[in-house]
């Protein structure tokens, strides 16, 4: 069940990236608790860290020092 809510997780933050670009962690929860997701930022981060180390994710610090995080281009 876990695994599934992640999955599925997974996809709404990889759309969200799609459509708005570059995000911050909290704007990306906020967005997804907007949506009707109950998601925590922890969680949030947590999934971003997976997908980061997948390659699918990007993250860069922005002029706030504040991580933000935009799908990686395919080349």
């Amino acid at each position: 069940m876990i695994m599934n809510e992640n999955l599925k997780l997974e996809c709404e933050i990889r759309n969200l990236l799609r459509l708005k670009g570059p995000l911050s962690v909290a704007f990306i929860t906020r967005f997804l608790n907007e949506m009707g997701f109950e998601c925590t930022r922890q969680k949030v981060e947590r999934v971003l860290r997976d997908l980061v180390s997948r390659g699918v994710v990007e993250a860069s610090l922005r002029y706030n020092r504040r991580k933000h995080y935009q799908l990686r281009r395919e080349e």
